[in-house]
């Protein structure tokens, strides 16, 4: 059976939501409903982490290579903080790369998420916050991704464009997705992960 990895930050691990709605729990139940076998979840993520702090995170777990699938969303901390989008190139290759070490360096096995527009939730519009602003931040940002993505040869679901088409699927701090929004994403993600498992 193959066995699973989630890297990610607060969307990775449901942040205000329960365990069984977070979008990898989801993704492994649709898996196992359409007769692919596939073990739990393994989740390195943490509600705020940055791409830096992920990559501590996983020097501090311990991780048991090779994994059958490795997801990896990160990098709307990196926009929150203001940090440059070079930065985030860096550092968010090298967690690609090590995503497919991981997955016994097998980068088809390897499926990287968008990152979400926050910008479009209560939160933002209730402190203020330039959504305009965000929402080019972060679309810098999914290109980089992307690009780095098909550079290495894994692959790259876009959900952003959900997030922005549901703002009214939030979690009751207003901020997070909701359990609803997340089956969005797993619908997006399910093809992606299918043909990853096949490959």
């Amino acid at each position: 059976m193959p066995t699973y990895l989630a890297l990610g930050d607060s969307y990775t691990i449901g942040e205000a939501v329960a365990a069984h709605e977070r979008w990898p729990a989801v993704l492994v139940q649709r898996l196992r409903h359409g007769g692919m076998p596939i073990d739990e979840p393994r989740i390195v993520a943490v509600t705020g982490w940055t791409t830096d702090e992920l990559a501590q995170g996983m020097d501090a777990a311990a991780l048991m290579p090779p994994y059958g699938l490795v997801t990896l969303q990160i990098g709307v901390n990196n926009q929150y903080r203001g940090r440059p989008a070079d930065d985030y190139r860096e550092q968010f290759a090298g967690l690609l790369d090590r995503a497919i070490v991981l997955a016994g360096g097998r980068a088809a096995r390897v499926v990287v998420a968008s990152i979400p527009d926050w910008g479009v939730t209560r939160f933002a519009r209730e402190q203020g916050r330039d959504r305009a602003r965000i929402a080019a931040e972060l679309d810098a940002y999914n290109a980089l991704a992307h690009a780095e993505t098909e550079r290495a040869g894994a692959r790259f679901v876009d959900i952003t464009g959900t997030s922005r088409q549901h703002p009214e699927l939030l979690a009751d701090d207003g901020l997070h997705p909701s359990a609803a929004q997340y089956a969005l994403w797993v619908e997006a993600i399910e093809p992606a992960v299918r043909a990853a498992l096949r490959s």
